[in-house]
């Protein structure tokens, strides 16, 4: 298997020490909701670690939920974001992060994403961003300024291990959310421990040797994984504007830590951008699982969508890019619901099948050429239960709920049933909705959806088309 490394520029063979997969993935910032832009990096990483599985790997996966510390610039300027959730909302930080962590992973449930093995909040582990930042300090790679404790980037051969960033990167007014702080030696050094001489707001604070305050982003990722993981990592998962600052400055406190080299791969998904460019929180309204929902797409449409990129290219949203999705997704499913359970499995033809899947996989995750292996078995020369099995074995991976979907295409249509006048009427306008929405008339769309809520008549679409009942 080659996967792309961030860190060497190249694909590299992905070769852990044993049998068991180390890997990182950085989680949400758990102060607002989760964007389908945020969730295509959560979907790639569960094809590699599924696939890993697949591939006969144990895998150790562990995520990060950043309850504290994340602030709204890339140079330790601004408010921290899970105090400004708080005051949008009138609730405390705590009540901000449970909220928003129990909705993300309600998101990746629908989108089947499996939850990693361990998840840790960093405000659970606030002794061991001490310790570790107490090393730092120690070894000479961290020093205190205006009661703040930053790491010293001048101590290392090289900073910027990822691109060709430099110095003046970090110079204010040239990269977006870059501010000042005199207390800082250099402009690319970044703050370990705040305390309150900077952010007396600041809601969430703790003892440390350094005064009451609160821990940087950066040092929260380093130290959970040096805790759950070991001093080796195999595989570091996260969207691309994670390389810099925040990956590589993972790399510089972990490796001035520990000694050595910390992680072999740096495995980065590219952007999902909407028409007018990337996506973002700041925008206002913004494109949720929940929005998607209720336009009448299935999560498994916006999967599909996904899988059909690969991972390392910008991937564009429109709606009528998830329009052309959902008909792809539908067909796929009719397709696989007329294949019969013949036969026996065909060992041969299942190994010769089994391997095209696998060679896509293998060259840095091709999901679209994986799809295309599975379209290969539909067409294939073979019997049914060969198919089916196939079918079933891809899916551990692709995770796109095909055979259930399938199932529920083949389930005999009822006797249509008399309907009143109201009901003769609701279908109508169910109807109109559907060719509205086939139209990409969205407005109309959502106009006849609230129209029957207002009547108290919740619209739910699925796979077999849309369904009504009464609140």
């Amino acid at each position: 298997m080659k996967l792309y490394n961030s860190l060497t520029r190249n694909k590299d063979e992905f070769a852990p020490q044993d049998n068991t997969v180390r890997m990182y993935t950085c989680g949400p910032t758990v102060y607002h909701f989760a964007h389908i832009g945020n969730l295509r990096t959560y979907i790639a990483e569960d094809v590699l670690e599924k696939y890993l599985r697949y591939s006969g790997y144990d895998v150790k996966r562990v995520m990060n939920i950043t309850d504290v510390g994340h602030l709204t610039g890339d140079s330790d300027d601004g408010e921290d974001k899970m105090l400004l959730g708080a005051k949008r909302e009138k609730k405390t930080v705590m009540e901000i992060a449970k909220f928003y962590e129990d909705a993300f992973f309600a998101d990746c449930k629908e989108l089947n994403i499996r939850k990693p093995d361990t998840v840790v909040p960093a405000t659970s582990r606030i002794a061991d961003f001490i310790e570790m930042i107490t090393v730092l300090l120690e070894k000479g790679y961290a020093y205190t300024a205006g009661g703040n404790v930053y790491f010293d980037t001048s101590k290392l051969d090289e900073y910027y291990v990822f691109s060709k960033h430099n110095a003046e990167d970090l110079e204010v007014g040239v990269r977006e959310g870059v501010g000042e702080d005199s207390n800082k030696r250099n402009k690319n050094d970044f703050a370990l421990w705040f305390t309150k001489s900077k952010f007396d707001s600041q809601e969430l604070k703790w003892d440390s040797p350094w005064g009451v305050g609160y821990p940087g982003w950066h040092i929260e990722c380093s130290a959970i994984s040096l805790k759950e993981l070991g001093p080796h990592l195999d595989i570091h998962c996260g969207g691309i504007d994670n390389a810099f600052p925040h990956h590589t400055n993972e790399i510089a406190q972990s490796e001035s830590y520990l000694g050595h080299h910390w992680c072999d791969l740096w495995f980065h998904v590219r952007h999902l951008n909407d028409e007018t460019g990337k996506m973002s929180k700041s925008k206002g309204e913004f494109l949720t699982v929940s929005l998607l929902k209720e336009k009448g797409f299935d999560p498994m449409v916006y999967r599909y969508f996904c899988l059909m990129s690969h991972y390392r290219k910008v991937l564009v949203f429109s709606w009528s890019a998830m329009e052309n999705a959902a008909v792809s997704y539908d067909k796929l499913v009719a397709r696989i619901a007329q294949i019969a359970p013949d036969g026996e499995i065909d060992t041969e033809a299942y190994e010769k099948y089994d391997s095209k899947f696998r060679e896509a996989l293998d060259n840095d995750l091709n999901t679209s050429l994986a799809v295309t292996a599975l379209y290969d078995v539909i067409k294939a020369d073979i019997n049914g239960a060969t198919k089916l099995a196939l079918i079933a074995s891809f899916d551990k991976v692709l995770s796109l709920d095909l055979l259930a979907h399938a199932e529920k295409k083949r389930v005999p249509e009822q006797e249509p049933k008399e309907l009143s006048g109201e009901e003769a009427e609701i279908e109508a306008m169910l109807a109109e909705r559907t060719q509205a929405k086939k139209d990409k008339n969205w407005a109309r769309a959502d106009e006849i959806r609230n129209i029957l809520k207002d009547r108290g008549i919740i619209v739910e679409d699925t796979p077999q088309g849309p369904k009504w009942k009464r609140i």
